[in-house]
């Protein structure tokens, strides 16, 4: 049985629903939002609770999808018209990244 999300928890799942679609964060961006924490962090929280929030919109620095959900990200990715790389696996970080505003 999972305990219920704590602070930083929360504040991760905040940030998370709050990136528009079609643009990302990477974990570290989330982590620097959050003003604590870092990518692992991120990630943990993610992994735990990022079920109900844009979980495909947190992605590694390099434009990679989340581990393990490649095929159902790169959906909603194309769903919502995220730029991607010419390679189509990854996402034009330098396009797609959302400033926060």
């Amino acid at each position: 049985m999972r305990a219920d999300p704590d602070d930083y928890a929360e504040a991760v799942l905040d940030t998370v629903e709050r990136i528009p679609p079609g643009r990302v964060l990477a974990y570290g961006d989330v982590a620097e939002m959050v003003g604590s924490g870092g990518p692992r962090q991120v990630g943990r929280v993610m992994s735990l609770y990022g079920g109900g929030v844009p979980w495909w919109r947190v992605i590694r620095a390099d434009g990679s999808p989340p581990q393990g959900h490649e095929v159902s990200a790169l959906k909603e990715y194309r769903a919502e018209g995220t730029p991607l790389r010419p390679d189509g696996r990854r996402v034009d970080m330098r396009r797609a990244r959302w400033d926060g505003r």
